[in-house]
């Protein structure tokens, strides 16, 4: 709780927030009023993330697994995504809420569209694309666990902590197996860059549609 404390107030005011992650457009402030008027559906949709995000993970685990140092990483962070969608779903359960199946996530499939970069970065936009959904949900969460009544904003403080380190991870792991496939550091940043420029721009696209409150678009 500590941890997850320090990265909450490290992050403090949305620009704080903003800049730590890499993302260039705050969520809209009538996001956290829809998000909170159907608490219930938030926690079905951030169930989906979760379960999603893990997916994800073991899919990148099997597809590149000649690349130990990548595998071993993404089966902590699936283990990790795993526990957390117990945790909402053991919620959902405690409020009486069916999980129901995944809808289509229309910010997911919007980011992914638009990563296709130059011949050789499809891992590394793979990786840089999930870094960019981490942050997203990272700056969410922070919003949530200021702005929620207990025990909402408390759960997710509580996992502040593990989003902004799979942001982290999902960077490294890009600036680690794009020097495998010939790209340098900065060509790796100068992506997350342009990458995060598409992000806003989506996100900024979704805000003027009937607000949703999900943990992503």
């Amino acid at each position: 709780m500590l941890r997850a404390r320090r990265v909450l107030d490290a992050a403090g005011a949305t620009i704080h927030t903003r800049a730590m992650l890499g993302l260039v457009v705050a969520t809209d402030d009538r996001w956290v009023d829809v998000a909170l008027a159907d608490p219930d559906a938030l926690l079905v949709d951030h169930a989906h993330c979760e379960m999603k995000a893990a997916s994800n993970a073991m899919s990148l685990a099997v597809r590149y697994a000649e690349r130990s140092t990548l595998v071993t990483a993404m089966i902590a962070l699936a283990e990790e995504e795993l526990a957390h969608f117990r945790r909402v779903h053991e919620l959902l359960e405690a409020r009486g809420v069916a999980l129901g199946p995944p809808p289509i996530d229309a910010y997911v499939a919007a980011l992914r569209r638009a990563a296709h970069g130059p011949r050789g970065t499809s891992l590394v936009d793979r990786l840089l694309v999930a870094a960019l959904i981490e942050a997203r949900s990272c700056e969410r969460f922070s919003i949530l666990a200021r702005r929620a009544p207990a025990p909402l904003g408390a759960f997710y403080e509580e996992l502040l902590a593990s989003e902004a380190g799979h942001y982290r991870a999902f960077v490294d792991l890009a600036v680690v197996e794009g020097a495998r496939d010939g790209l340098d550091e900065a060509s790796v940043r100068a992506r997350l860059g342009v990458l995060a420029e598409k992000e806003g721009a989506i996100v900024g696209g979704l805000s003027t549609s009937p607000a949703r409150g999900t943990v992503h678009g």
